[in-house]
């Protein structure tokens, strides 16, 4: 495997667990029912919670992750032709369109539980009543799942599409094996004779007369 492909694996790997723990944190500090105060039938008080930041930051970690990946994979769409095909370009394919639907969902679920984390003396009203909004218990547990899930999945794309270009790129062609020794022809044939030698016509005159 490429040096770059390592690195890059690596980085997203990282990014995705940096977002999956920063998920689960920020459900276990978000804002429950029991913490809301109520001064008033009609007002709301929420007490200061880290989930907000916390929140924010896997869903920025898991942004950068998919970005990272998408960039270093390039264009799939482009890379299409006759020549791609087989296993790896299949699984490639799955991947890629899975891990942007588990990006999406949980990218919607780590900014909306940020937001609702971040209110302070908010009311709703509805339907005559008034209530007070927390986060469900686990929408950041749920979205911290699918971080990996994307991330990983992200990965599998990658290092799939890679070996899949690898394989079918007519630029690169398969190293000769090392069995046995290529023997060289040369490129130019011997002389067959040499190249004839002029006499003089008085030498050869002087030879005939003796």
């Amino acid at each position: 495997m490429e040096r770059k492909v390592i690195v890059i694996s690596g980085v997203v790997g990282f990014l995705g667990l940096l977002s999956a723990v920063t998920g689960f944190a920020a459900e276990a500090t978000r804002v429950k029912g029991s913490q809301v105060q109520f001064p008033s039938p009609s007002e709301c008080v929420y007490p200061r919670s880290p989930a907000l930041v916390l929140g924010l930051t896997a869903a920025v970690s898991l942004m950068a992750a998919q970005i990272i990946v998408n960039v270093a994979s390039g264009c799939f769409c482009c890379r299409k032709g006759p020549h791609q095909s087989g296993s790896n370009w299949t699984l490639a394919l799955i991947c890629f369109v899975v891990s942007w639907f588990t990006f999406v969902i949980a990218f919607l679920l780590l900014l909306t539980g940020a937001a609702l984390n971040d209110q302070h003396g908010e009311e709703s009203l509805y339907f005559g009543n008034y209530y007070c909004y927390v986060v469900k218990p686990g929408v950041f547990a749920g979205a911290a799942v699918l971080s990996l899930a994307s991330v990983a999945l992200g990965i599998i794309y990658y290092i799939s599409l890679t070996s899949a270009k690898n394989i079918n790129d007519p630029w690169h062609p398969p190293a000769p094996s090392q069995g046995g020794i290529a023997m060289g022809h040369p490129q130019f044939p011997s002389q067959a004779s040499q190249d004839p030698v002029f006499v003089h016509e008085d030498t050869y005159m002087r030879r005939i007369s003796t």
